[in-house]
């Protein structure tokens, strides 16, 4: 299964470096491709290394100017470089089975922002999963709560979108996909 994870390129705290790692190694042990952003820093740079090292194979989707910078991580299984990140996004989600909010900044609510769109409106079968780490989406499932209580979503449009507050309940969702 390819799994899409988009994720922050800082370091956030150590609990959220410890699950990207963990998750990465699970990514890598349990024969699944992660597709993410291809940089090497910050969380990014830790889950992609943690699934290279556990014998997993890893795309980077990450837009000309980011290599030009060179931020891509080295030694991924493969590479795709894009114009920008508008056809950043639309490869990732091209390429992906499951999708994965890890705690990111505002690029990754904008890249995960699309896949709950597609999921709402049917073009995508893949789980939409907010990994809530320390309660990090809390504000998001309330809004998301606040627009079905407004009339302006329904809990079936939100079908296939799920929030887990640990890496065993993210791998449920995969796993049961």
């Amino acid at each position: 299964m390819n799994i899409t994870v988009y994720l922050g390129a800082n370091n956030g705290n150590e609990r959220m470096r410890q699950a990207a790692e963990q998750l990465g190694t699970w990514i890598g042990q349990n024969g699944n491709q992660l597709v993410y952003g291809g940089s090497k820093s910050g969380l990014m740079g830790i889950l992609a290394e943690a699934a290279l090292r556990a014998g997993g194979k890893v795309i980077g989707v990450e837009p000309k100017a980011f290599v030009d910078d060179c931020l891509q991580l080295e030694g991924i299984t493969k590479l795709i470089v894009t114009e920008n990140m508008t056809e950043r996004k639309a490869r990732m989600i091209e390429l992906g089975d499951a999708f994965i909010a890890f705690p990111g900044g505002t690029g990754t609510l904008e890249e995960i922002a699309e896949v709950m769109s597609k999921k709402a409106l049917g073009q995508l079968d893949g789980p939409c999963i907010f990994f809530n780490l320390e309660g990090y989406y809390n504000s998001l499932r309330n809004q998301l709560e606040t627009m079905i209580s407004y009339g302006l979503s329904s809990s079936k449009r939100q079908e296939g979108i799920y929030f887990c507050d640990t890496l065993e309940d993210v791998l449920a969702h995969i796993e049961g996909h």
